[in-house]
């Protein structure tokens, strides 16, 4: 059978208008919520636990996500794209009535569950009907997308908190989460329905999750909850050491697995998602922690820290328009996270130098270097796998992009903020500044519990909060220079011009 010719712009944009809208529900998510997490954490009482409110959702997420993409290869991707959406909208209505912490932990995990679906069904999609050369000319509507949510979301977020109520950051998910699944049913339903009976390694699934689970608790309460060397941090390390062994010949043995172990022996798929790891441990943990920096040690307003993630959110989008344009044009793709990764690490190295009297325009200028450092190199980091996998992989090789992603993210948020807590006690009990049973009695109270405290004690509570948060982003910029050096050893490979539909018509 020859090859399908390619599909038309005016049909592929058909096809993305349902898509996009999908992505922009799980974008907007985690963008808007990082400007209300300090006043959602102090309402709730459980300032202890506001890292689990973001590694909660990528847990889930990331545990669903390879299995998103197993099922979509085997039965297409409209339905399971109307699913998630319908899970994560249900999630969001459970956060936003959430009366506790533990509920809204609860409810957040829910919603990663829908979430991990969102982004990589839609990239899936897309891989399933563009080149990937040819994926540079439709980066403008992903970019489009991912900038109305990211600079919309920070300062909506800040809106929601300033004038309404934190509750609207979940609230707004269900009128877009409605039209996202209109806009699916009508843009996708002429495409062909696959429906192969083939097993699905749940077993595999369920390793995974318990093995990523017990390594966050490691990483979240190694050092602050408990010693690194205690029963329960030793006894968690070693249970998901075992289960991640125990995955590891589950996929050996699989039918089906969830992560066919033939995808690791690419050199492009494990350089990359190496890659993805590190860059989303360091991009989930400052987005979470910068908000925090923003309104306690700065003293801004919601509202305007939302605004100032603007310039991040905003150069991470513009970098990587022009990425997939470059990519478009040569073909190559290799230089481009090395700079990004560069300029990302050099933005995290001047971040740590902040004060509470640095400029506002400074710290701008900081962000948008980041920002564009990132945004230089997410996109190639997908696109190259994509590139490399076999077709009959397009689903689940996207899905393990976002997996990784996802882990990483789940990673930094828990391990930056276990950072924050120990440096931060660590730098009171040198000084000698009593505010509370341990460090967490400052961030307890928000911005508002700062400034109740005493003159004097505020004096010398503010030098402590600026160090720890200095230890917080160098520990992010080393981070980012270990993901520079992996980047550096990514295989290039000449970018395919044909789509996975046209591959595997020629296949057979």
């Amino acid at each position: 059978m020859t090859a399908e010719a390619p599909i038309s712009h005016r049909a592929v944009l058909r096809i993305l208008s349902g898509v996009l809208l999908g992505m922009f529900l799980a974008a907007l998510d985690q963008t808007v919520i990082s400007t209300a997490l300090p006043t959602m954490a102090a309402d709730l009482s459980g300032v202890e636990h506001l890292s689990w409110v973001v590694a909660v959702y990528l847990l889930t997420s990331t545990a669903s996500t390879p299995i998103y993409g197993k099922l979509s290869d085997l039965y297409g991707r409209r339905s399971l794209l109307q699913g998630a959406i319908t899970i994560f909208v249900g999630g969001s209505m459970f956060c936003a009535i959430a009366q506790s912490m533990p509920q809204l932990i609860l409810a957040r995990a829910v919603q990663g569950l829908g979430g991990g679906g969102l982004i990589t069904l839609a990239h899936a999609v897309i891989a399933d009907h563009v080149s990937p050369r040819e994926r540079g000319r439709y980066q403008g509507y992903l970019s489009g997308v991912w900038a109305t949510a990211s600079v919309g979301g920070p300062v909506l977020g800040g809106f929601f908190v300033d004038h309404l109520s934190w509750r609207w950051v979940f609230w707004i998910n269900l009128p877009i989460g409605a039209l996202a699944y209109l806009l699916c049913w009508r843009a996708l339903r002429h495409l062909t329905r696959k429906s192969e009976s083939r097993a699905i390694d749940f077993l595999g699934a369920c390793l995974l999750t318990s093995a990523v689970a017990s390594l966050l608790l490691v990483a979240t309460w190694g050092g602050s909850q408990f010693p690194w060397l205690s029963l329960p941090i030793i006894a968690l390390g070693g249970g998901g050491l075992a289960l991640l062994a125990l995955f590891l010949v589950q996929e050996l043995r699989a039918i089906e697995p969830i992560l066919p172990p033939r995808l690791f022996r690419n050199d492009v798929f494990r350089t990359a998602n190496c890659t993805s790891f590190l860059v989303a441990m360091v991009l989930f943990g400052t987005t979470m922690l910068l908000p925090i920096f923003l309104q306690i040690v700065s003293g801004m307003s919601p509202g305007r820290s939302g605004m100032l993630m603007a310039p991040f959110m905003g150069a991470t989008v513009v970098s990587s328009f022009i990425t997939g344009r470059l990519m478009r044009s040569t073909g190559r793709y290799k230089r481009l996270p090395i700079i990004g990764l560069s300029l990302a690490t050099l933005g995290l190295a001047l971040l740590a130098t902040m004060t509470v009297n640095t400029p506002v325009l400074a710290i701008s200028s900081y962000l948008a270097i980041i920002g564009m450092g990132f945004g230089f190199t997410f996109p190639v980091m997908l696109v190259s796998v994509q590139n490399a996998a076999d077709p009959r992989d397009i689903g689940v090789a996207s899905s393990a992009v976002n997996f990784f992603r996802s882990m990483g993210g789940s990673f930094g948020a828990a391990i930056l903020w276990s950072v924050l807590i120990v440096a931060l006690g660590h730098r009171l009990a040198s000084g000698g500044a009593a505010v509370g049973d341990d460090s967490l009695a400052l961030l307890r109270g928000g911005p508002e519990g700062l400034a109740r405290l005493p003159q004097g004690l505020r004096e010398a509570v503010l030098p402590a909060l600026g160090y720890a948060f200095h230890v917080v982003f160098a520990s992010a910029a080393g981070i980012a220079g270990v993901a520079l050096a992996v980047a550096a050893t990514l295989q290039e490979r000449p970018l395919r011009t044909n789509t996975t539909t046209a591959d595997r018509a020629a296949a057979d």
